[in-house]
């Protein structure tokens, strides 16, 4: 499982994260969800080392990970798989060429070994005939498919998504919450899913987190959260105007 333990987090005077306790268990999709600027992307982030807590622990199956050295956090970096907002391919290379990159960094293989599991990865997730495809001639919902692709390639325990169906359009992002379900159920992968998106969090989520104020605010199964009293809660999940809500 991943766990944060008392996990406080601040840029200068501004305090993100005040003390989240926050626990993803195994198999499970556990959707991250709050208003922009509270703390949601920067305490996946902290999970493979791209951030650390000022104070507090952040576990992987048991081990804290938040004094590691680089070194330390490759085996760290193989079971937990972090898919950024925006993809993040090279545009340079085709979308099989960005899937076989990490197959011939941590696996050595020959570049026409990881071509063909490359292909074999991206036929896991729809896209095999864009095999040979530049990622900037595709659509963002295609773009995040390669990402996913190439995340899959060392086989994680745990994947993060953070805001993967953001600038879709509505059917494209249900493709990719159908891909999230299937990689969980399917692959039994732990997936952290950080996301604005209330059909996706009310349609696959197991259970849903709400950070508020740099703490956990509600935390529960999606009926629970729709069944809430807390005003704040009701607020953000309504999208009304007017409640107790603040914003950043």
């Amino acid at each position: 499982m991943i766990e944060f333990v008392g996990v406080h987090k601040r840029f200068g005077e501004k305090v993100i994260l005040d003390g989240v306790d926050l626990k993803a268990d195994a198999g499970e999709i556990l959707f991250v969800i709050g208003t922009s600027g509270a703390g949601k992307s920067v305490l996946i982030q902290q999970v493979v080392g791209l951030l650390a807590p000022d104070r507090g622990q952040v576990l992987v199956d048991g081990q804290d990970v938040t004094r590691l050295s680089e070194a330390a956090f490759y085996p760290i970096r193989m079971k937990c798989a972090l898919v950024f907002q925006h993809a993040t391919l090279f545009d340079s290379m085709t979308c099989a060429e960005n899937v076989a990159l990490p197959l011939r960094k941590h696996f050595k293989l020959s570049r026409a070994q990881a071509n063909e599991r490359a292909l074999e990865f991206l036929a896991q997730v729809q896209m095999e005939s864009f095999a040979s495809t530049y990622p900037a001639t595709l659509g963002g919902r295609r773009r995040k498919r390669v990402a996913i692709a190439r995340a899959l390639t060392l086989d994680p325990k745990y994947i993060l998504f953070d805001e993967p169906t953001t600038s879709l359009d509505p059917v494209s992002a249900r493709r990719v919450d159908a891909l999230i379900l299937d990689l969980s159920r399917k692959r039994g992968a732990t997936c952290i899913v950080v996301s604005h998106d209330l059909r996706s969090i009310f349609s696959i989520a197991d259970r849903v987190a709400m950070l508020y104020k740099g703490q956990v605010r509600a935390l529960g199964t999606p009926t629970e959260i729709r069944a809430s009293l807390d005003p704040v809660v009701q607020q953000f999940i309504t999208g009304s105007q007017e409640g107790p809500l603040e914003t950043t």
